[in-house]
């Protein structure tokens, strides 16, 4: 069996612990994270944001000691610099006009091409990596896996909130995100050549100028061998992150497996499956998604059995049958998106959210 590997990036928000507000970090946390975590720490656009990624991972389990790992040298690094640090798809109340951005020829590039479109994208991603054998062995993968994404992403909702509102919406990043372009579900594929081509396109006519512009919800990642799932808002627990990460790392062996047999899984278009990502995104884990197959509504919750019927029988080989059950206290206790509202809800306080975020991002790490 192939072995699949795993990289995992999770985007951190650097809050004041007075106003409870974002605060810059002014690259401080990252060139002292760099003294240790060398590359697998790193700043973003946003001066309020830090980003970590994992080594490559050979199994769930070494996944988790770097996630861990890393989480908490990025809280004892930013507690030296009178930070705290939240792991939530958006902020509760902080406006994207206030915030500072890193200076970077990279970040100012996409500034002067998109303007306010890349200054108000303050959001905090969580982004999957996961090995593959070969290319045109991804884009097989990558086209029977989108159905699935809309599922996978309904468990990481976890940004209710934007400039201090409730927007309705259990995931309102991705409506930030949706502004830039080349996101949200990728169309089909019939072969790596024909990817490899659409790219070399957008190069030669200067839309990009490589394909780490592409910024799909899942892509062929342009220098590596992996397939990169980057839907899912940034969860609060490891526990979360590495759940969805086991879950997507079984997808792809289980779709590996039937390519193996001979066997297909059935296609659909893009437009269809943005119309359940639209539903994950507005009803999270409490509303109904569409089985194409069947042609109907089904609970979420009941299509989630589905689910894990379908990858029951990888995961013991890839021994993340433990990780991957975790699914079921997410169902129980809410995603990020409804334990956020349920503080607001009861205290009617943003900062009581924040206090919320803060201590529910070092669950597993002390």
């Amino acid at each position: 069996m192939a072995t699949f590997t795993l990289g995992i990036e999770e985007e951190f928000q650097t809050i004041d612990p007075v106003t409870r507000n974002l605060r810059s970090h002014m690259s401080k946390l990252v060139e002292d994270g760099k003294i240790t975590l060398k590359e697998r720490v790193k700043a973003e656009m946003h001066q309020a944001v830090v980003e970590v990624g994992t080594n490559i991972c050979h199994n769930i389990q070494e996944a988790r000691e770097e996630v861990t790992y890393l989480r908490k040298m990025i809280l004892d690094l930013a507690a030296k610099q009178d930070l705290q640090v939240g792991a939530a798809g958006t902020h509760p109340f902080a406006d994207w006009v206030e915030q500072l951005i890193t200076p970077d020829p990279r970040y100012d590039e996409i500034i002067d091409e998109m303007r306010d479109v890349a200054r108000g994208n303050l959001i905090f991603g969580l982004h999957v990596h996961v090995g593959i054998e070969n290319r045109n062995e991804g884009i097989e993968i990558m086209n029977a896996v989108r159905y699935f994404l809309p599922h996978i992403y309904a468990l990481s909702t976890n940004s209710p909130f934007w400039c201090g509102r409730n927007t309705g919406f259990k995931s309102y990043r991705s409506k930030v995100f949706d502004k830039f372009p080349r996101t949200g579900i990728p169309d089909y594929f019939s072969s790596a050549a024909e990817y490899d081509e659409y790219i070399n396109l957008l190069v030669k006519t200067k839309c990009i100028d490589n394909g780490k512009k592409i910024w799909w919800d899942i892509r062929l990642h342009p220098f590596f061998n992996t397939i990169e799932f980057r839907m899912c808002d940034v969860p609060m627990r490891t526990d979360e992150t590495i759940c969805l990460a086991a879950i997507m790392q079984a997808l792809v062996a289980k779709i590996h497996k039937l390519h193996r047999q001979n066997l297909s899984f059935r296609p659909y278009h893009r437009m269809l499956i943005n119309e359940n990502k639209w539903r994950a995104a507005r009803y999270g884990i409490s509303g109904k998604l569409i089985d194409f197959g069947k042609q109907e509504e089904v609970e979420y919750k009941l299509l989630v059995v589905e689910l894990l019927e379908f990858i029951d029988d990888v995961i013991d080989e890839l021994g993340s049958r433990n990780e991957i059950e975790y699914i079921h206290q997410i169902l129980e206790m809410g995603t990020g998106a409804d334990r956020q509202l349920a503080v607001f809800e009861k205290t009617n306080d943003m900062k009581a959210v924040v206090d919320y975020i803060v201590s529910e991002t070092k669950i597993g790490i002390y």
